[in-house]
């Protein structure tokens, strides 16, 4: 028996909206508008204030996934979860890896948010893995936003599909804009696959 194809999926700014979430959230943090918030922006936020304010980062993040539940309240990006059911119903082991334990002292809570996320809108995935190294798990075919991420993974020699952002323009293809590409190039990719076999 052959081999599921594995295609491992990252959450925040792939499959769910980090940063529309994000967004209201930190404008109540900072005591701004939300309107002040560009959609112009780099990994940390720094075009948003978040560096400049006590705790940076960490401390914004902290308050997101504890006071606000962050990670049980984001929207999905569009068709993800539609995308991820087809791909399921043709066999695709989908493997969620995501770097959601950022901060310590409350991973319970990061991986309750998660599961509570996932299973409300009904995304199918075989395994779930909270680990920085991707790598780490293997796939046959990676889905990622985090341009650190990215250029690692294919360092490695592992294909990747960049998922657009405004924190990772830069890096070149192959990319997908919409879920709907990204289906497109999980099936070429299985089907070049075959071919091999």
């Amino acid at each position: 028996m052959s081999q599921p194809f594995v295609l491992g999926v990252d959450l925040d700014g792939t499959c769910a909206d980090f940063y529309g979430g994000l967004r209201p959230i930190a404008a109540e943090w900072l005591g701004v508008s939300e309107q002040s918030l560009g959609n112009e922006f780099s990994w940390d936020l720094p075009e948003w204030g978040v560096a400049q304010a006590p705790g940076g980062y960490p401390k914004l993040h902290q308050f997101a996934v504890l006071q606000r539940d962050l990670f049980r309240v984001l929207k999905p990006m569009p068709g993800a979860p539609q995308v991820l059911r087809r791909l399921s119903d043709m066999g695709v082991r989908i493997r969620i890896i995501t770097h959601r334990l950022l901060i310590k002292n409350f991973h319970r809570v990061a991986v309750q948010q998660t599961v509570d996320w996932l299973d409300g809108h009904d995304i199918p995935y075989w395994d779930l893995c909270f680990l920085a190294d991707k790598a780490a798990v293997g796939a046959d075919l990676y889905v990622e936003d985090s341009p650190r991420n990215v250029e690692q993974l294919r360092r490695e020699g592992h294909a990747t599909i960049v998922f657009t952002s405004p924190t990772n323009r830069n890096l070149p293809g192959p990319r997908a804009d919409t879920w709907d590409q990204v289906f497109q190039m999980v099936r070429a990719a299985m089907a070049e696959g075959r071919q091999r076999d």
